[in-house]
């Protein structure tokens, strides 16, 4: 008997679709189908990277430069995705893609947190960014739909990108980044630009002689901040490890059911653009939460919620195919909701001196849960409901640790490492948690000490 290799029949066929034809000419069927998955693994590897650099070149160079480099070169490479011959090189340029791509994300969301007052920050965090972020979902299934060619379905999505870049000349530099890097100044003549802008008359110095100490950095604090700073006090070092999880476990429920979704019954586009579609109301929802409630408690119960439902899918009949789906669009529902806070409630935990750097961490942490998300849609050939038992237990302990948070509803963003709210835990009184802040505190300050010493 002749034993034929799977590859050799596949490439024998014919008749198949073009993108089909694609995959068999870039050797990605059978023995080699790892591949697929492993390319979006790649792009999210990117984005891994993109996380942890881009926080740390913003906080040292400034939030509008890095925004506007990653956006041109996001522009540039995916023009040359387009013409990719290989798989090896549509991988390469895939994964800096996904670094710059992220980096632009990242950056934007900061600049506009660090422009914008409190109240809008919150609606320009999920209702600004997030919000337009799901219109493009929606509009991605029906340009998918009617073009099918990727190389062109890619080339019309990267070409409007194009438009960004007059936006340079409209949006300023963060002036709380200036401040903490002494540059007075500049900040002063963007602050007096705003409000002029806004019909506001003041002619006075803004930035002189001010006592609260609310934006001015202290005169210590001028050190090149790197992310030890994130882990140098115990307050801030607990704050990252549990934000890092939270954004690990909401990145493995959003992408993980996101991949899920197009696999499961009826038209894949239709499933993907009602997905889409629900993660509009759930942004809307977010952002009501923000104005009227406490970030921890609202975060931490719709992440257990979610988890609750996914684990309820196990008693659900198998052949309820439209019971099943209407759960899963619900869950993810809540993940989209989740994720909008984070970032809202991330941008707030930490103070203006490491905030990028820390939110390049959370977000390299969130890339971890992207890269390994993709496996958890495929244990779904194992078990149909063994990715929703995993999902949902992860969820609900996420959840829990989002109660220990400090709580930043009604604050004011912190500057320093040491105006940071300590951490919130069941069994410290009061007394103990102000124990704990002056502690951090003489950890930061021997810290400036040595730096200052050094120099």
């Amino acid at each position: 008997m002749r034993v034929e290799r799977c590859h050799q029949r596949c490439l024998e066929a014919g008749g198949t679709p073009r993108r089909e034809r694609e995959r068999e000419r870039w050797n990605l069927v059978c023995d080699d189908n790892w591949k697929g998955p492993f390319t979006v693994s790649v792009f999210f590897m990117g984005m891994l990277c993109g996380s942890l650099i881009s926080g740390l070149l913003s906080d040292r160079y400034g939030r509008k430069i890095i925004l506007f480099v990653s956006m041109a070169l996001q522009t540039v490479f995916s023009l040359i995705l387009v013409s990719s011959q290989s798989w090896a090189m549509f991988s390469i340029l895939f994964f800096i893609i996904g670094f710059v791509q992220i980096s632009k994300y990242i950056v934007m969301f900061i600049l506009g947190s660090e422009l914008l007052g409190k109240t809008v920050r919150i609606a320009y965090g999920t209702l600004g960014v997030c919000l337009f972020f799901a219109l493009g979902s929606v509009v991605l299934p029906i340009f998918a739909y009617f073009i099918r060619d990727w190389r062109m379905l890619l080339l019309a999505l990267s070409l409007p990108q194009i438009l960004y870049m007059p936006l340079w000349w409209f949006i300023p530099e963060s002036p709380r980044w200036l401040l903490s890097q002494g540059r007075v100044e500049e900040a002063e003549v963007i602050v007096q630009a705003a409000a002029k802008r806004n019909g506001i008359k003041h002619t006075a110095v803004i930035f002189e002689n001010r006592s609260d100490q609310e934006c001015m950095l202290p005169t210590g604090d001028k050190h090149a901040h790197t992310y030890l700073d994130l882990v140098r006090t115990s307050n801030l070092r607990n704050i990252t490890i549990i934000a890092m999880f939270v954004w690990i476990i909401s990145s493995v429920g959003y992408f993980g059911l996101s991949f899920s979704i197009p696999n499961m019954h009826g038209d894949p586009y239709i499933n993907c653009f009602i997905s889409a579609a629900t993660e509009i109301v759930s942004y809307v929802i977010a952002w009501i939460l923000l104005r009227t409630s406490p970030r921890r408690i609202s975060l931490a119960c719709i992440v257990v919620f979610s988890g609750v439902l996914l684990l309820l899918i196990q008693i659900v009949p198998s052949d309820h195919h439209v019971l099943i789906t209407i759960m899963t669009m619900i869950s993810k529902f809540g993940y989209a909701a989740a994720f909008s806070m984070i970032f809202v409630f991330s941008a707030e935990l930490y103070p203006t001196v490491v905030r990028n750097m820390g939110f390049g961490v959370c977000s390299m942490a969130s890339r971890i849960g992207s890269i390994i998300s993709p496996y958890f849609a495929y244990l779904e050939t194992y078990n149909k409901v063994l990715p929703f038992i995993l999902m949902g237990s992860l969820s609900v302990m996420a959840g829990i640790f989002c109660l220990v948070l400090p709580e930043t509803f009604g604050q004011p963003l912190p500057q320093t490492i040491q105006q940071v709210q300590p951490m919130i835990w069941w069994t410290t009184k009061r007394n103990d948690i102000i124990a704990v802040a002056e502690k951090d505190k003489k950890v930061e300050n021997e810290h400036l000490n040595s730096q200052i010493d050094a120099v």
